[in-house]
């Protein structure tokens, strides 16, 4: 249940076959195959966590699980396109095998990774970069026809930190969009899911500029993921840590709901399907 806005964003997306029904909201559970990713909790590099953690995210409620082997934390090791794909790809083919209805996205801005995985039976692609950092990303997405996560980011996950500076940020983002998703509409890229890329190449007042105004991003008119879980911009305003910071994205998460939020990118599916629970529950009552 989207909130009402004079903006008809676009409410399906078609993920290996499977409709999927975007206006009222959806959660996607964060696996992490890397040793070094910032929420230590998230950290399944082996098979067979992962596959446990899978099994956890979907019996609590999860509509996608989002796969990443490249940690793009602010000054992540940049490893290389085999050992990303090394780590991915066993997971991909034991969670396909274990469960074969779960709809998988795949967190890398390498075209090469992207058109693996999908072969191996994963169904979205979420690239950081927005196509950037690959040439042949888009080309790739297209020559799939599979739903593309597009994210906002400057630079890369080495130096992103040095280039959040903005005049505008939500000017710089929105214009970004709208320049990104034509190159993708004129490729025949037929489902576009927005991130604003919260703390990517952003500062914390960046980031709450854009919650606070991910409303006027419907002028776009397509679906809006949400990923602030255990962020930065949590547990550095509130001086706890990541670890503390359950509370403080639950509160966001629920804010981003009242803005439009049609997909919910967490650490914990459970509180968030809760949250979403009760929001539309509220929102319901006549």
């Amino acid at each position: 249940m989207a909130k009402d806005t004079v903006f008809q964003k676009k409410a399906t997306i078609n993920a290996g076959g499977t409709l999927i029904d975007l206006s009222s909201p959806k959660v996607m559970g964060i696996i992490n195959i890397t040793p070094d990713s910032f929420f230590s909790d998230s950290r399944k590099p082996a098979v067979d966590d992962a596959v446990a953690q899978a099994e956890r995210m979907l019996a609590d409620g999860a509509t996608f699980l989002d796969l990443g082997a490249y940690s793009s934390r602010p000054g992540a090791e940049n490893i290389s396109v085999q050992e990303e794909t090394n780590r991915l790809l066993p997971v991909v083919e034991a969670i396909v095998d274990r469960y074969p209805d779960a709809i998988l996205s795949i967190d890398t801005f390498r075209s090469q990774v992207a058109e693996a995985a999908i072969k191996a039976g994963a169904h979205i692609i979420n690239d950081i970069s927005g196509g950037q950092l690959d040439a042949e990303m888009f080309a790739t997405v297209a020559s799939l026809q599979v739903p593309y996560i597009l994210m906002h980011m400057k630079g890369t996950p080495q130096n992103m930190v040095q280039l959040a500076e903005y005049d505008d940020v939500f000017t710089d983002v929105f214009d970004y969009f709208v320049q990104r998703y034509e190159t993708l509409r004129k490729m025949g890229v037929h489902d576009v899911i927005l991130d604003p890329g919260f703390g990517f190449a952003k500062k914390a007042e960046h980031s709450y500029t854009l919650l606070n105004r991910l409303t006027d991003f419907d002028m776009l008119e397509l679906p809006m993921l949400v990923g602030v879980s255990r962020k930065r911009m949590i547990y550095g305003l509130l001086g706890n840590s990541a670890q503390e910071a359950l509370n403080g994205t639950t509160v966001l998460n629920t804010i981003a709901l009242t803005k439009g939020a049609n997909i919910l990118r967490v650490h914990d599916v459970k509180e968030a399907v809760e949250a979403i629970k009760l929001w539309e529950t509220v929102c319901g009552i006549e």
